[in-house]
């Protein structure tokens, strides 16, 4: 009799024992489910709940918590992207209300230049010139930030060969670069470079470039083209720069980034962030690093066989 009880105790545990192992082979099942969901979920930036079956309620409740929270992340995208399209077109239309006085001023000016002004009238007025152009150049920026934020279209990229652009964009700004007295160093590689990139959109990051070494360059700047291994075309563009120290090169690109921030005729700072997004657009890249007392900036652009 003892002998029965034992066994049937036996019997009892064991099958205590494989339900539970079941139950706890399904309950890792699901977990493995819900994070495989999870991580679909993630993917696709959060625009769908998780869709499994569960067998334990307490996993059931997890999920269904999941879900809520998964809810209120889709709401909250929604609401920072329309929050995000409301505040791009406010600049959009702060900045195009601002072009109409603004050519005004500047046309007002003008015409002051043909009067017969005073020593001091005349030394008002340049100053009001100066500061309308700078302030023309800010509103421009800031339209042009916009326009590029909001428009998701996909860019049209053609193949072109990158050494005789440079070089005709060199000798287009000669007169700039002379009349700031600097010399260039270009260095191109013998043999055609073909890219895959957008004509109007190079030309937007290479002024920008530009407009930046004619502010900071001291006596000159080099231009250098090269192919890197990973089949990307390098167009280097450096100047000389007062300290290294001066250079923040991880937030160069950042939005209204100034190097030095009491120069009231840089602008809103938002010329380098602009060539950044440009590239970008083309699927390429800007970096910057520091060498010593010069400041390069690498711009990538996808080669085309």
């Amino acid at each position: 009799m003892q002998t029965f009880i034992l066994l049937a105790v036996i019997a009892i545990l064991l099958l205590v024992t494989v339900t539970l192992s079941v139950r706890l082979i399904i309950i890792k099942s699901n977990i493995r489910q819900i994070r495989r969901e999870l991580k679909k979920t993630r993917d696709e930036s959060y625009n769908r709940d998780l869709k499994i079956a569960l067998v334990d309620s307490e996993l059931e409740k997890l999920a269904a918590e999941i879900n809520e929270n998964i809810d209120y992340q889709k709401a909250l995208k929604l609401q920072t992207a329309q929050s995000k399209k409301q505040l791009e077109q406010s600049i959009s239309d702060i900045a195009h209300d601002l072009r109409t006085p603004l050519t005004v001023i500047k046309g007002n000016l003008q015409m002051l230049e043909r009067e017969d002004l005073s020593e001091n009238g005349r030394k008002y007025m340049e100053i009001s010139s100066k500061k309308a152009e700078v302030l023309k150049g800010m509103v421009d920026e800031f339209f042009e930030l916009s326009v590029l934020e909001s428009d998701s279209k996909p860019v049209e990229l053609k193949k072109m060969d990158i050494i005789p652009y440079l070089s005709e964009f060199i000798i287009e700004n000669e007169t700039l670069i002379r009349e700031k007295g600097l010399t260039p160093d270009i260095t191109f590689p013998e043999k055609s470079v073909y890219v895959h990139a957008n004509t109007d959109l190079l030309n937007r990051v290479f002024s920008n470039l530009i407009s930046n070494i004619l502010k900071y360059a001291k006596n000159d700047f080099v231009l250098i083209v090269k192919e890197s291994e990973e089949n990307d075309c390098i167009i280097r563009i450096g100047n000389t720069i007062d300290t290294k120290d001066s250079i923040d090169t991880e937030h160069i690109f950042d939005r209204t980034y100034r190097a030095d921030k009491a120069r009231s005729e840089s602008g809103a700072g938002l010329g380098l962030y602009i060539a950044r997004l440009l590239m970008i657009k083309q699927k390429g890249n800007i970096e910057a690093h520091t060498e010593g007392n010069r400041l390069y900036f690498d711009v990538y652009i996808k080669t085309q066989t």
